[in-house]
């Protein structure tokens, strides 16, 4: 949510201590002001956006612990946060929220209830060929169709878990590094280590 700039307030406390007397209460009201705080993601998104309402994703929520899950239930409920030092800043337009979970732990009824829910699977090969010319253009085109098609067979396997778009990339970029021009078994079999993790 946010942060002290600690090494700011501990330069004016020096520098107020430099220049002699010092007024403790005026010090700390100046110390724990907006000057030295440090807003972070959560804070940004509840302040006004020049384009309208701004948009907070929060990635792999399912992979942060409870606590912060039923902080964010909060935070989301009123688009309010309290920082004991200031008071309690709304969000003037509450912001578009966007959490994304890879469903490695069940995240909480209450938030689920909050939200409207949206799988998103697999691009299908064209898709992900379109992806992968984006990010590697570089890469030679035949190289670049054997890969989408290996990976979208191998997710048809029974896999522990199925190799997403960042694996294919990786892999792809793997093999452009070591001057691949088309798979072959052995290729296949030294560098798959990129692309499966399981």
């Amino acid at each position: 949510v946010y942060e002290w700039n600690y090494a700011g307030q501990m330069m004016a406390i020096r520098l107020a201590e430099a220049g002699g007397a010092v007024d403790r209460e005026r010090l700390e009201s100046e110390l724990f002001s907006e000057r030295y705080l440090i807003r972070r993601p959560l804070l940004q998104a509840l302040e006004p956006g020049a384009g309208g309402a701004p948009v907070l994703l929060i990635d792999e929520l399912d992979r942060t612990d409870e606590a912060f899950e039923a902080f964010l239930l909060e935070v989301l409920s009123d688009f309010q946060v309290t920082i004991p030092e200031l008071g309690t800043i709304r969000a003037p337009e509450p912001p578009l929220v966007i959490l994304t979970s890879n469903r490695t732990r069940e995240i909480h009824d209450a938030l689920k209830r909050r939200c409207l829910y949206h799988w998103v699977d697999y691009p299908d090969a064209e898709r992900e060929l379109q992806i992968l010319r984006t990010r590697l253009p570089h890469a030679p085109e035949a190289l670049s169709r054997q890969v989408v098609a290996f990976v979208q067979a191998i997710r048809k396997e029974d896999l522990f878990k199925a190799p997403g778009v960042a694996e294919t990339l990786d892999w792809a970029t793997a093999l452009v590094e070591l001057d691949a021009i088309a798979l072959d078994p052995t290729l296949v079999i030294d560098t798959l280590g990129v692309l499966l993790k399981y």
